[in-house]
């Protein structure tokens, strides 16, 4: 039996949470009490941290400043589900593949992936700009959504594959034995047992997507109705002044979607990180 925590020790667990919760909260606080100040309130000197003139005016008047800030939001969500569907429908059968067979180069393509990993979209900016311009898909949703489905692939084959290893092989096996194929084994044998794992790589896929799409945007699409939020929310940035109230309102109605994806799903999420972490 686990001996319990020692007084001291309980004050240092808590004490390194509460320091963590702070630096990553701290932020979103800040950027919370900043959009519910007026803007020449924002620069006072000294700096108060709350003033008597705060109020939730910023949070209705953004919408007038950026009147299209709405169908931003609404084209990040589309563009952010589009990459993970598509990233999905090949990350799934790329994961078995890996998981389960042995072929030439397969290790040297899985540490191919990690480099991809590490090179930035920006690397790649001019190059893409110059495909995605000889296809004649400027300007479109394709145009933000390729790309962003090409680098998210390799991460979501290397988290996908780590979780179907640990799915035994005596499941597929006895499948193939009653004469099923092996797409049929995959969809009707491997995914309903690996959903957890699947819904992980969505999530973890949809927010890469949401977080990405600045780059992309501004670079293949010069349409205003199809911008998404990253984009959209330049517009808050004048020649003289930044709206930075009405810009972090607008940041944090924006994340919103994601927050509450994640609240939704964190239950799957758990699951889906610990399942299979006990061997039998």
């Amino acid at each position: 039996m686990i001996n319990k925590y020692r007084w001291w020790e309980y004050v240092l667990i808590y004490s390194g949470i509460a320091l963590f919760l702070t630096f990553i909260l701290a932020p979103f606080v800040e950027a919370f009490v900043v959009s519910l100040r007026p803007l020449d309130a924002l620069f006072s000197i000294p700096y108060q941290f709350f003033t008597d003139e705060m109020s939730f005016d910023a949070y209705f008047t953004m919408w007038s400043s950026v009147p299209l800030l709405f169908r931003y939001m609404v084209n990040s969500f589309f563009i952010s589900t589009a990459v993970t569907v598509l990233a999905l429908l090949a990350i799934i059968p790329a994961s078995y593949a890996f998981s389960r067979f042995e072929f030439r180069f397969k290790n040297s393509i899985l540490a191919a992936f990690l480099a991809i990993n590490m090179v930035s979209g920006a690397v790649l900016i001019i190059p893409l700009y110059k495909v995605m311009q000889q296809l004649g898909v400027l300007n479109t949703y394709f145009a933000m959504i390729a790309p962003g489905v090409a680098f998210v692939i390799p991460t979501g084959i290397w988290l996908l594959r780590s979780y179907l290893i640990k799915i035994p092989k005596e499941l597929e096996e006895a499948a193939l034995v009653d004469g099923a194929g092996r797409i049929y084994t995959l969809i009707r044998v491997i995914i309903p047992v690996a959903l957890p794992g699947i819904m992980v790589v969505a999530i973890a896929t949809f927010i890469a997507a949401y977080a990405q799409q600045f780059i992309f945007a501004l670079t293949f699409n010069s349409t205003n109705e199809l911008n998404p939020l990253p984009v959209g929310l330049f517009q808050f940035f004048g020649r003289e002044n930044v709206v930075w109230n009405e810009l972090l309102a607008a940041s944090l109605v924006g994340i919103l979607p994601v927050l509450i994806l994640y609240v939704f799903l964190q239950k799957h999420i758990v699951s889906g990180l610990t399942a299979g972490a006990v061997k039998e």
